[in-house]
């Protein structure tokens, strides 16, 4: 089977790889690009360790073919610091002790991010509906809640 070539654009770089055409985009990421923070906690797109963003859009990359990233943005755990600064979601989950064994960690950070990107003043009702498609097994949701209001918090004070 020949590989297909993909252009696109991965965390604001131009980025090109070659992928099978049953490949999914969460395989090329990790195995093709050697971006290993998305995790495949399921494979079947019901636990979101693999979230990232295509267009702006989250979804869940076990379930994307790689050869669908052509002329897409796509965005990853790994473009959410800039360079050694964290991104205030990412300092919450810390301070508020949000993560344990890191499987389910960067799907929750990358749908964190996108709700407040869409929504920077969520309720926490909200934040739980949005965050719904992530499970953690390790740390519960409430560490989690806490640190994604709190982050939110902080970047509407900073804006």
């Amino acid at each position: 089977m020949s590989k297909i070539h993909v252009t696109t654009s991965v965390n604001g770089d131009p980025t090109e790889f070659l992928c099978e055409a049953d490949e999914t985009l969460l395989d090329a990421l990790r195995d093709r690009l050697g971006m290993t923070g998305s995790k495949e906690g399921c494979g079947t797109g019901d636990c979101g360790a693999c979230s990232v963003t295509v267009d702006g859009r989250l979804v869940c990359s076990c379930l994307m073919l790689g050869a669908e990233a052509e002329g897409r943005e796509i965005g990853t755990i790994e473009g959410m610091a800039e360079g050694d600064t964290l991104h205030p979601l990412q300092r919450k989950f810390i301070e508020h002790a949000a993560l344990q064994c890191g499987i389910c960690t960067p799907g929750l950070l990358v749908a964190a991010k996108s709700l407040l990107e869409k929504h920077p003043d969520p309720t926490e009702e909200e934040a739980r509906y949005w965050l719904a498609g992530n499970l953690c097994r390790c740390t519960g949701y409430d560490k989690i809640i806490r640190a994604v209001m709190d982050a939110a918090q902080e970047m509407r004070e900073a804006s």
